[in-house]
């Protein structure tokens, strides 16, 4: 069936309460429209829109379906959406594209908790709502009574079209009541807008299954629905609301066009589409072009993401539901956590209510969800998926933090040869908002593009509170300052001092917890009112309102996930059946119990090295790391909030290098951090200047900074003697060989010999430098494994225990070590290396200590080789004890 440019093109999905028969009525909608020859049957498994075999076999919708069909003034493209909350995020995408919406209330039932939750959605997306009771065939409630019901819960603008009087019906919008009153009569027109303004429902009573009251409908529709598709003429924008794929793996991008003609090979983002499909159930018809109001699947695209804007500046949507329990997943014994993660997030684009999180302290996969009924179809779908059998753990609660008052975070980072300074007024924002970001800044102080890079990456992390670690929401994050450096400063500078800025007003805010809560409905016999009542309120939830009808009793109210969760169990038991609970999602709210939770989860803010509110500063080419609380005291912008500033405007401080005050004493012990290759040259260029000083013994070539410089007022930098500490060298085994040519072809063939290539090489590189050096090797995967030390010759050798990779060790380390004496960490991977930095500590790539590791070998074999005894001697004078030591040893071995 191909669409009639002459008729409108109306978007209507179908929305309700679990088994309030809305599949049903979808059925009986399409039978009436002619496009079914016979409606199918939820409990027969035929349906037209529930096609997935685990649709089927539960009896519930999963995943939003679009059907086709024509009506004598507009072609229409129907969304049939879930009706169990645990998939009201599915619902809840689709409504972005709708032009009106049908809600189907179960006469029986009436208006549940769920109801409510949908009810809040339409209204929060503005769409125009027709109301269908159903199922009225088995109900014993009256059309006044439900009428009542609709209106008290609802909206007094519901309207009974089947009873209601003009004059009713105009009564609920101003414009009507004036025509009304003018002409004794009502407009199809202004009441079509009544209703596209949310200020009419229109209400009809039926049976779908036995098709009474859909024609009813359908008249209503086709007579009073506004389509919102704008002009052919106009830019194109599609929204997109839906990432699916077919069942040859082929990505489909749902859109629905708003404005302009989208063609096939139209690129976005150097992506072309390469078809468009227009679908009715499981069938599809393709098209060269879609136009306004059009609902169609795109092909070719791979970066697009459910609530885009295509075509378009308008802003992406966010979603208003989010997941409320976390679970572990648990995966078959030596699947590859990694790989397994990478094909579950083409599920988490699937399924808007699924997010999924790697752990990287325990290199599990968690998956956050909305409730329990979801883990038999996600296992089910990552059987289907990726071929595994998975199980998942015992579920914990999705905890939130936010801010209670106004603070400014400062985030800097200036390690050798990069640039960025970032301010951020972090304040508090309505619940339910998420993360809000603007700039208030002149462009004469930061550049508008450094300015939306800040924002962006603001956005584009889950940023973590300091209370317990959990995820940041309902804050307000405006950049108020910062600053570039013309040279050196790069892209991801801006990034880490986004983060750390972030951090640091956090660390100096006063946060609270917050944690989800439902919307519940609980209808008992009237008899077991008094025990429901004290139950609440023992789960420290709140009561509403309750109503007593006869010998049923109803409670809405609210209360937390973590006390209600099971409740239902517990309904059912004390009321011998007769009981029901029905739950939604009641956003986040206050923590009942925050200090027992924050104690519970026992988190350290300032451990937490991925997430450091501490800054890097740099002094005479060597980056140091000021904690968070000492930030303000070595900016280079100057505060925006302090009284007497004003806000949005930047007060710098000199960019030029700070002058050096060094005394004689102070040159003497002067330490230098730079890479192993830059720092000889550096400190020859010391020497020449304030003279050349003995060499500490055993420190070689490398120098570490041995203290943080002191800001002086006039903007100088005093280095203060140093403190004489032993040097740790730590080296991330498997990435060093997998970094080196040689070992890495080695390991290859023999990962045993490789490792014991890179133990002797580091064996003599210890012996002529004279550091302790820890060599680390991952055992994560080993089941059972326990953490094991070896003294290998003059090195240590860590094989990390069960679920600990050779990186987390490092940093565990870095850190503990770093308060005491000097630490260098050899490894090329990035994020390691800027954790390493916020410990205080040093980094060294794997190619430096390649070049490290030759040098010392052509070193060793120099003075080995040294024909004139003289002068071997003298070089071995110049060593260290313990370096001369080894090199008399080796002579005598090799010889």
């Amino acid at each position: 069936m191909k669409n009639s440019d002459m008729k409108k093109k109306i978007s209507i999905g179908i929305l309700a309460h679990v088994d309030a028969g809305k599949t049903t009525l979808a059925e009986a909608i399409l039978f009436s429209a002619g496009e079914l020859k016979k409606a199918g049957r939820v409990d027969h498994r035929d349906t037209f829109l529930d096609t997935h075999e685990l649709e089927r076999k539960r009896g519930i919708t999963i995943f939003s379906k679009q059907a086709r069909f024509s009506l004598p003034s507009m072609d229409v493209n129907l969304i049939d959406t879930p009706g169990h909350a645990d998939f009201a995020s599915e619902a809840e995408r689709t409504l972005s594209v709708l032009d009106c919406a049908i809600l189907v209330i179960s006469s029986v039932d009436g208006v549940q908790s769920h109801t409510l939750t949908l009810w809040s959605l339409l209204k929060r997306y503005n769409v125009p709502v027709f109301i269908f009771v159903n199922k009225t065939d088995i109900s014993e409630k009256s059309q006044s009574e439900t009428m009542a019901e609709l209106c008290d819960k609802l909206d007094s603008g519901c309207c009974n079209f089947s009873d209601s009087s003009p004059e009713d019906i105009a009564s609920c919008d101003e414009v009507l009541t004036e025509y009304y009153l003018e002409n004794n009569s009502l407009d199809d027109h202004l009441l079509s807008l009544a209703i596209a303004n949310r200020h009419v429902f229109p209400v009809r009573f039926g049976s779908a299954l036995r098709q009474k009251g859909v024609e009813e409908l359908l008249n209503d529709l086709d007579t009073y629905a506004l389509s919102k598709a704008g002009s052919y003429d106009a830019p194109l924008s599609a929204r997109v609301y839906k990432i699916t794929r077919d069942k040859t793996g082929r990505r489909l991008t749902h859109v629905k066009i708003e404005t302009g003609v989208l063609k096939v090979r139209t690129e976005f983002n150097k992506e072309k589409i390469t078809q468009i499909r227009f679908y009715s159930g499981e069938k599809f018809e393709t098209a060269d072009e879609a136009r306004p109001g059009d609902i169609c699947a795109l092909t070719g695209l791979n970066e697009t993401f459910a609530g885009q804007l295509l075509g378009s500046d308008g802003p992406a949507l966010s979603p208003i539901l989010s997941p409320v329990m976390a679970y572990r997943v648990i995966l078959p014994i030596g699947t590859d956590v990694n790989l397994t993660y990478t094909g579950l997030k083409v599920l988490e684009e699937e399924i808007p209510e699924l997010s999924l999180v790697l752990l990287e302290d325990t290199n599990e996969i968690q998956a956050q969800i909305m409730g329990e009924i979801q883990i038999e179809i996600l296992t089910n779908l990552i059987h289907e998926r990726l071929g595994l059998d998975v199980e998942f753990g015992v579920g914990t609660i999705i905890y939130r933090e936010t801010v209670t008052s106004i603070t400014e975070g400062v985030g800097h980072f200036e390690p050798l040869r990069h640039y960025a300074e970032v301010h951020l007024k972090i304040e508090p924002g309505e619940r339910g908002t998420g993360i809000q970001v603007d700039t208030d800044v002149s462009t004469d102080d930061l550049d508008r593009n450094w300015q939306r890079l800040i924002c962006t990456h603001v956005l584009e992390k889950r940023h973590r509170g300091v209370l317990t670690g959990s995820m940041l929401t309902d804050v307000k994050i405006t950049v108020i300052g910062g600053r570039a450096h013309p040279k050196h400063t790069e892209g991801g500078d801006f990034r880490q001092a986004t983060y750390r800025a972030v951090r640091q007003g956090l660390m100096k805010n006063t946060s609270i917890l917050l944690e989800p809560w439902y919307d519940f409905m609980l209808e008992i016999p009237a008899a077991r009112l008094g025990k429901a009542m004290n139950d609440i309120t023992q789960m420290a939830g709140s009561v509403k309102s309750h109503e007593i009808n006869g010998e049923r009793a109803v409670i809405f109210g609210r209360c937390p996930v973590s006390t209600m969760h099971g409740y239902a169990l517990s309904v059912t038991a004390y009321t011998n059946g007769a009981g029901k609970l029905s739950v939604s999602s009641g956003g986040y709210d206050l923590c009942h119990n925050e200090e027992e939770v924050i104690s519970r989860y026992s988190y350290d803010p300032v451990s937490d090295l991925r997430n450091t509110p501490d800054s890097v500063f740099c002094a005479h080419g060597s980056g140091f790391t000021v904690p968070w609380s000492e930030v303000e005291n070595y900016m280079h912008v100057e505060s925006c909030l302090k009284a007497g500033s004003q806000a949005g405007k930047a007060v710098l401080r000199p960019l030029s290098a700070p002058t050096v005050a060094v005394s004689s004493a102070d040159t003497g012990s002067f330490s230098y951090s730079a890479s192993a290759k830059l720092d000889k040259d550096l400190a020859d260029i010391f020497n020449r200047t304030y003279g050349s000083k003995k060499q500490a013994p055993g420190s070689g070539d490398l120098f570490h900074p041995v203290s943080k410089p002191s800001l002086m007022p006039e903007g100088k930098v005093i280095i203060k003697e140093a403190e004489k500490k032993d040097e740790y060298l730590l080296v991330d085994g498997y990435n060093i060989i997998f970094s080196w040519d040689e070992l890495n072809e080695l390991s290859k063939t023999d990962l045993h010999a490789a490792r014991q290539r890179l133990m002797d090489l580091l064996s003599n590189y210890q012996g002529f430098r004279q550091m302790k050096l820890i060599l680390v090797f991952d055992a994560y995967k080993v089941e059972g494994a326990a953490e094991k030390v070896e003294k290998y010759k003059n090195i240590y050798v860590i094989y990390t225990k069960e679920a600990e990779t050779a990186d987390r060790y490092i940093e565990r380390t870095a850190v503990s070590l770093s308060k005491k004496y000097r630490v260098t960490v050899a490894t090329s991977d990035a994020t390691e290396q800027v954790i390493i930095w916020g410990a205080g500590a040093n980094r060294m790539s794997a190619r430096e200590l390649r070049e490290e590791v030759e040098r010392t070998e052509s070193d060793i074999r120099s003075i080995i080789e040294k024909k004139d005894a003289a002068a071997g001697s003298a070089l071995l004078d110049s060593l260290s004890p313990e370096a001369a030591e080894f090199i008399r040893n080796y002579r005598l071995k090799n010889d």
